[in-house]
């Protein structure tokens, strides 16, 4: 349960420190006294995003802080939880023995600027985390909440929490998914097969005219070659062959005169040691020399004019460089292309589903999610019957002993899926929605001989808000959170009333600590615990404090709820009379 909950420059408040108790703590006081601003701070710590500029003026940061005391079913059910988001803290509590209460404390502060940063026992958290966490330990229930119960969406999910249908429900979720997901590729199959087919179109013309080409890098360069000499062949020729005159000439040549050189140095290398190198360094020159003019000579003889070759070559060239023009690439990003292109023509030949096997899988995908669906239903069906039960024996307790409450679950009308008109579709995925196939709507007749009716057109204020306490009250014997509170989910229930309200908040508190903030003396009276907001002008500056309210200070509170602010014995007497049949 929420043992204590610190505030410091949170709005109004400069600082409060808030004892709850177990059972029913009572939250009262004027309005405007600060009682929103009391569970704004609880919200904060619950690590919802801070409503509007929350930091007291003049302060850097408002600060909130929660100590939570948990019963050792309540420590048991967080166990999951915390081993994978809070390991230091599962493996203290793992350590600290066979305890019967274990302890949390949360704590959030929020910057004049917005920032926020959370800690849980004394150790930083995500927002996220915290989060998580503060939904383990407290439900909130706002004010204006009962509106929202007349919403079919609301409807379905109480139905799903109260029946624990979370499986089923995220098994049918999955489903239509994949259902949708084939619906989609069925209707958009045409289209794509005619994308398919153009794309063919022209991955085969593209490689058939790489495949004609058949590009080589290494061709592409020796082209390059080719061409040069092709184009220069009478220079090249003329300068080549006196190369070779001045390397091979018999007189006066290079070679004719290395030769003549080595056989000099030949005579004196024997005698004079140390002139073996340099006969050595002539006798490679030569050789080198002779390599040269042999290699000249040859080159030589492959420079021929030729305008038919160099015609063929300029073509072969061109059909290159138009490809590469065309494609943005060099010779072996063409090679390149040429294979990734074959690849894709064969997987776009021999592969791709045809519309009959996507459609086949589409139906099976039906199938497979109208089951899931006859199971969710089915698993309505039982909780509606169970809820109904339950929720009249609550309203009995809340003044509505004779009303009447259903769950009417009907399947949404079908439609053809394979329809050719496309309003039919955008029907059948309407049927198929995502909170599941039926249609559940709850019924109320608040007075005999009345037929049942939805509760939107049937519900006044105050049934409603006794319809949302007694499913909330149904609700709370499925869960383990140890703390509910209640935000003015009195509202619109008249002074009659109360006293019912109140004992229905209490029986409740038996097994939840609840915190209720209310206009009501006769639920003030039920709690077990009962504090009061009251706002204070100290100084030039206004503050909000939270006093704990006992003996003769409650006394009065709960006069002053009765009477208005009107002290008279009256009041007094009724206050005492409540006070004291609790």
């Amino acid at each position: 349960m929420l043992s204590d909950l610190s505030i410091e420059n949170l709005a109004l408040f400069e600082r409060a420190d808030v004892r709850f108790g177990a059972g029913l703590n009572a939250i009262t006081g004027e309005t405007g006294a600060g009682k929103s601003l009391l569970l704004d701070a609880l919200e904060l710590l619950m690590g919802e995003k801070p409503r509007g500029s929350l930091v007291r003026r003049g302060a850097d940061e408002a600060r909130v802080e929660g100590r939570f005391v948990l019963s050792e079913r309540g420590a048991a059910s967080l166990s999951s939880f915390l081993d994978e988001n809070l390991e230091d803290i599962a493996a203290e509590w793992r350590s600290g023995g066979a305890e019967h209460e274990r302890e949390l404390v949360l704590s959030r502060t929020v910057s004049s600027t917005g920032r926020t940063r959370a800690w849980i026992n004394h150790r930083p958290a995500t927002a996220k985390v915290l989060r998580g966490l503060a939904a383990r330990l407290v439900e909130i229930h706002g004010q204006n909440e009962h509106q929202s119960l007349m919403d079919a969406s609301e409807q379905v999910e109480l139905l799903d929490q109260y029946g624990g249908h979370a499986k089923q429900v995220v098994h049918w979720r999955d489903a239509r998914a994949h259902w949708v997901g084939l619906v989609a590729k069925v209707a958009g199959h045409e289209r794509d097969a005619r994308d398919r087919a153009d794309r063919l179109d022209l991955v085969r013309f593209q490689a058939h005219e790489l495949f004609e080409l058949k590009p080589d890098p290494d061709e592409h360069a020796e082209l390059l070659q080719e061409r040069e000499r092709l184009r220069n062949a009478g220079e090249l020729g003329a300068q080549l062959g006196g190369v070779v005159a001045a390397l091979s000439s018999d007189e006066g040549g290079a070679l004719d005169g290395l030769r003549r050189a080595a056989r000099a140095l030949e005579r004196w290398e024997e005698r004079l040691a140390d002139l073996a190198p340099v006969a050595q360094e002539v006798r490679e020159a030569l050789a080198h020399a002779e390599e040269a003019a042999l290699g000249a000579e040859r080159y030589l003889a492959r420079v021929q004019s030729s305008p038919e070759r160099l015609e063929k070559v300029e073509e072969r060239l061109y059909a290159y460089e138009t490809l590469m023009r065309k494609h943005r690439v060099d010779a072996e990003g063409l090679r390149a292309l040429a294979q990734r292109l074959g690849v894709e023509m064969h997987a776009m030949e021999s592969g791709g589903r045809s519309v009959e096997e996507l459609t086949a899988e589409r139906d099976l995908a039906k199938r497979v999610l109208e089951a899931a669906g006859a199971n969710l239903g089915a698993a309505r069906a039982k909780a509606a019957a169970k809820l109904a039960k339950e929720v009249k024996k609550h309203l009995g307790e809340l003044g509505l002993a004779r009303a009447e409450f259903s769950t009417r679950i009907e399947p949404r009308p079908s439609i053809p899926v394979d329809s050719p008109n496309a309003g039919d579709q955008a029907g059948e995925l309407r049927r198929l929605a995502p909170d599941g196939p039926d249609h559940v709507e709850f019924l109320l007749a608040a007075n005999p001989g009345e037929p049942l009716q939805p509760l939107r057109l049937v519900a006044s204020g105050g049934e409603a808000a006794r319809i949302m306490l007694a499913l909330r009250t149904a609700l709370a014997a499925q869960q383990t959170i140890p703390t509910l509170v209640f935000d003015e989910i009195d509202s619109g229930v008249g002074g009659r009333l109360g006293p019912k309200v109140g004992e229905h908040l209490r029986a409740l508190a038996a097994a939840h600590q609840v915190v209720c903030v209310t206009h009501l003396p006769a639920i003030a009276a039920m709690a077990h615990e009962h504090l009061k907001v009251v706002k204070e002008v100290r100084g030039a500056r206004t503050t909000t404090l939270v006093a704990a309210l006992k003996g003769e200070q409650r006394v009065e509170e709960v006069a002053d709820m009765i009477a208005g602010g009107a002290a008279h014995a009256t009041a007094r007497a009724e206050a005492q009379r409540l006070l004291a049949s609790v």
